[in-house]
C-alpha cells in the first residue's frame, strides 16, 4: 500500500489541506495527518486552519519523524495558507525531511504558497519547473525563480506545485493519478462525479 503524509500547521488552508488527504484516502493510500509545531501548535494535536476550523492530526511531527525516519512515504504533501506555509517553513526538521524524501526519490507536492515558502527554503525547486499561489514566486530562492510559470500545476518529475485552493481537487487527483494508477484515478474520478 502506498503512503502519504500531508503536513499540517496553524493557518493551513482547509480546502488546499484535506482535498489530498480525502482523494488520495479514497484511492487507498494510506495518508498520515502530521501537526507541525506552528505558533501557536498545542499538546492535543489539534491544528487550527486558516478559517479557524480545528482539526485533529494523526500524530505530531515528532512522533512522525521516529516513526518514519528510516521508512518514508512515498509523497509529502505541503499545503498552502499565508501562516501555514510561514509556519511549515520555520521548521528546520520538516525542512530536512523534505530534503531527505526528495534525495530518495519520493513525490514530493505542494501548494498555493507552499512551493516558494516552504520548498523554497530547500534545494528541492532546482532545476525544476514549479508553480505557486500568483504573486508569491518571489518568496522562494532567487535561484529557483528562473523555473516558475503560472499554471494551474506543474508535474515536473516527482514534485508537484499547485496555485491554490481553486486548483486543489486538481493537485490532488493528480497525486491519486501518479500514486495509485491511472484505473484507480478513473475510478475516484467517476465515484466523486468530476467534471
Amino acid at each position: 500500500m502506498k503512503t502519504a503524509a500531508v503536513f499540517f500547521a496553524d493557518g493551513f488552508e482547509d480546502i488546499e489541506a484535506l482535498s489530498p488527504v480525502d482523494y488520495l484516502r479514497r484511492a487507498d493510500v494510506k495518508v498520515i495527518t502530521v501537526g507541525v509545531k506552528g505558533k501557536p501548535f498545542n499538546d492535543t494535536m489539534i491544528v487550527t486552519s486558516s478559517h479557524n476550523v480545528p482539526m485533529i492530526m494523526d500524530m505530531s511531527l515528532d512522533s512522525y519523524l521516529k516513526q518514519y525516519s528510516d521508512t518514508l512515504p512515498d509523497c509529502v504533501v505541503c499545503p498552502g495558507g499565508g501562516k501555514g506555509a510561514i509556519n511549515l517553513s520555520e521548521c528546520e526538521p520538516l525542512l530536512k525531511h523534505l530534503e531527505k524524501a526528495w534525495d530518495n526519490g519520493k513525490l514530493i507536492a505542494a501548494i498555493c504558497a507552499a512551493p516558494a515558502v516552504v520548498l523554497g527554503k530547500t534545494k528541492i525547486p532546482e532545476g525544476k519547473k514549479w508553480t505557486c499561489y500568483p504573486g508569491m514566486e518571489g518568496e522562494s530562492a532567487k535561484a529557483y525563480q528562473s523555473g516558475y510559470s503560472n499554471k494551474v500545476f506543474i508535474t515536473d518529475g516527482n514534485l508537484v506545485t499547485s496555485r491554490g485552493p481553486g486548483a486543489a481537487e486538481e493537485f490532488a487527483m493528480e497525486l491519486v493519478r501518479i500514486l495509485a494508477g491511472e484505473e484507480t484515478f478513473r475510478r475516484v474520478h467517476d465515484g466523486a462525479q468530476m467534471r
